[in-house]
């Protein structure tokens, strides 16, 4: 496909996050449904300026290394594509550092967008580049709605939500490091063992298996770092309860926070998220509404 490419890179929110042992990588093996919502970065890729001798990345507003340069130069590697040099543009609208995934997004739309530009590579490929870039960019190869485990890696996609879903977004103004909330997390011994885990496994798959919007037990939406992500930043505590004073049910960390999502299922839901929106309008940062996307939300188009 011929330059310039574009592509839009959704943000995930995590559907329950449960947490289960360390294996011997680091990793911790976790349990969580990722879904695709509509707050989006977006992404063109177009041929480098007239002597340029290497790919790069321009993300204004964000400093320190961007992943999708790693995926960039990863991808180049594993398929061959020698063409010349490309800039990648990145319109950076998901929250740093936020739980959501912003990141990870990135780097897997810059394997799609590489992928489409080049024809070379598969499906398969993609997604072994993703695992390899972050335990979170593999979902989001494909966006949409994917049962997670091992560390994030192992996935099955699920039915996309049948039924109409509203998201309210509270994002933070400060940023937390994975890596730190899961230390906290270690040290307040919140990790389960693997026979819960299991256990967690199976009841989230058969309560989403059919597409429905939320599991109907609110204890499949339990994130089991909310709160080493509350001890590092007590904040958070204040977004939960304005996601819940605004009617959400219920009301969690994503990922590892601070960001707090509202969710609103039932009759609706998308307006009563955008009402809850309105009504917190003096919040700063402003509180932002979503929706669920799959992967046509995603696909690279041709620019112009």
């Amino acid at each position: 496909m011929a330059l310039p490419l574009r592509t839009l890179a959704p943000a995930k929110i995590n559907l329950g996050l449960f947490v289960g042992p360390t294996r011997e990588d680091g990793r911790h093996e976790i349990v969580s449904v990722m879904q695709s919502i509509s707050l989006a970065d977006e992404l063109t890729l177009q041929a480098a300026p007239t002597g340029a001798d290497r790919d790069e990345v321009i993300c204004p507003g964000v400093s320190g290394e961007n992943l999708a340069a790693r995926a960039l130069a990863r991808f180049r590697q594993e398929s061959g594509w020698n063409a010349a040099p490309v800039r990648l543009h990145l319109d950076k609208r998901i929250p740093v550092a936020a739980g959501l995934g912003g990141g990870s997004a990135d780097a897997a739309a810059a394997l799609r967008l590489a992928h489409a530009a080049s024809g070379l590579g598969d499906e398969q490929l993609l997604l072994e580049l993703a695992r390899e870039l972050g335990a979170d960019v593999p979902a989001q190869v494909l966006p949409g709605r994917w049962l997670a485990t091992g560390a994030g890696e192992q996935l099955a996609e699920l039915a996309g939500p049948v039924s109409d879903l509203g998201v309210l977004v509270l994002a933070s103004s400060s940023q937390l490091s994975t890596a730190e909330v899961y230390g906290a997390a270690d040290r307040l011994g919140l990790a389960r063992d693997a026979s819960s885990l299991t256990e967690r496994r199976s009841a989230v798959r058969m309560a989403l298996e059919l597409g429905a919007a939320l599991p109907s037990n609110h204890d499949l939406l339990h994130n089991d770092l909310q709160a080493a992500a509350i001890e590092l930043c007590p904040a958070i505590e204040q977004a939960l309860e304005q996601a819940r004073e605004a009617g959400a049910e219920p009301a969690l960390v994503s990922g590892s926070g601070p960001t707090v999502i509202g969710l609103f299922a039932r009759a609706n839901g998308p307006e009563r998220a955008r009402r809850a929106a309105a009504g917190l309008g003096e919040r700063d940062p402003a509180p932002i509404v979503a929706e669920p996307v799959d992967r046509n939300f995603a696909r690279v188009h041709r620019v112009g």
